[in-house]
């Protein structure tokens, strides 16, 4: 579980991190937000390997929630375009990166019926 709530905070801190860098061409006072949520984002992103999640599986969670919650809330935040086109393309990345995720679960698996 922990693992879990480390990668969901890496996960925020790198869309705060990216969303602050859109704010920061208005605003240069953003770019401490970008500075530290980016930092906070790969050190967060370390602890989650250091519990156990594989890089795949991290790495592809951790990307593919980052740019769909980036383009929802850039769109939101920001009035950036969000089209069906961007809809699908974002339905394909979270779909590969299940794809990848139970790819992992069906490998960890054989490897504990062959390890025995």
């Amino acid at each position: 579980m922990r693992k879990w709530l480390l990668l969901v905070s890496a996960i925020l801190l790198e869309v705060s991190g990216t969303l602050a860098l859109r704010a920061a061409l208005d605003h240069a006072a953003w770019y401490a937000v970008v500075a530290v949520g980016y930092a906070g984002a790969f050190g967060a992103l370390t602890f989650v390997l250091r519990a156990g999640l594989g890089l795949g599986v991290a790495y592809g969670i951790w990307a593919a929630s980052g740019v769909a919650l980036t383009a929802v809330l850039a769109s939101a935040l920001f009035g950036d375009p969000l089209t069906a086109t961007m809809g699908l393309g974002i339905a394909l990345v979270i779909g590969g990166v299940l794809c990848v995720e139970l790819g992992s679960q069906a490998a960890h698996a054989r490897a504990g019926v062959n390890g025995s």
